[in-house]
C-alpha cells in the first residue's frame, strides 16, 4: 500500500510539473499554430487598449464570410471562431510580448452572423473557447456571451472581443 501511494504521489508531482513547465508559447508550437503580425485596423480604432493590468481587444473576425444557418454550417462557424482565436493570439502576443504574461482570460463576447432561425451561436463560439483552453489551460477559461447578429462587418461569419488580465511586468 505504501509503495502504491508513493508511486501515485510521484506520478502526480511529475504530471503537475510537466503541466506547469509547459507555457502557452510551447502549446502553440505543439498544436502547429503559426502566429502572424496583427493586421492594421480598418477604421479609426486600435487593436487593443491596456488599462492597468487589463487588456481590451477590439473585435476580431476572419476571412470566413457568410451567415450561419444559411451559408455556413455549425462546423464551419466553429472553424471560423477557432481562426479568429488564432488571430487573437497574435494580437495578444503583440500586446504583451510573451503569452505567459497573461494571467487569465476575463470576458469574451462572441458575435455570430446568424440567420433568423439559427440558434447554435454557443456551439460556434466554442471554436474560440476550446482553443484558449488548449493553449492556456485553466487560465483560458472565461466568462462569455455568444450572441447572434443580423449582420457583421464585411459579412464576416464571426467577430470576437476579448478582455484579459495580465501579470505585473
Amino acid at each position: 500500500m505504501t509503495k502504491s501511494y508513493i508511486l501515485i504521489l510521484l506520478l502526480t508531482l511529475l504530471h503537475t510539473s510537466l503541466l506547469q513547465a509547459q507555457n502557452p508559447e510551447e502549446r502553440i508550437k505543439e498544436l502547429g499554430i503559426e502566429l502572424s503580425e496583427p493586421s492594421v485596423p480598418v477604421a479609426n480604432f486600435v487593436n487593443w487598449r491596456q488599462v492597468g493590468n487589463v487588456i481590451y481587444l477590439s473585435g476580431t473576425g476572419t476571412r470566413v464570410y457568410g451567415k450561419l444557418g444559411e451559408d455556413l454550417t455549425v462546423e464551419e462557424g466553429y472553424a471560423a471562431a477557432r481562426l479568429a482565436g488564432i488571430q487573437i493570439l497574435s494580437k495578444l502576443k503583440a500586446a504583451v510580448g510573451d503569452l505567459s504574461n497573461i494571467k487569465q482570460f476575463v470576458k469574451v463576447r462572441g458575435m455570430v452572423n446568424s440567420s433568423p432561425d439559427f440558434y447554435d451561436q454557443p456551439k460556434v463560439i466554442n471554436g474560440f473557447s476550446d482553443l484558449m483552453m488548449e493553449v492556456f489551460g485553466e487560465k483560458g477559461k472565461h466568462a462569455r456571451a455568444a450572441v447572434g447578429h443580423a449582420s457583421l462587418p464585411f459579412n464576416m461569419a464571426v467577430e470576437i472581443e476579448v478582455t484579459v488580465e495580465i501579470e505585473n511586468y
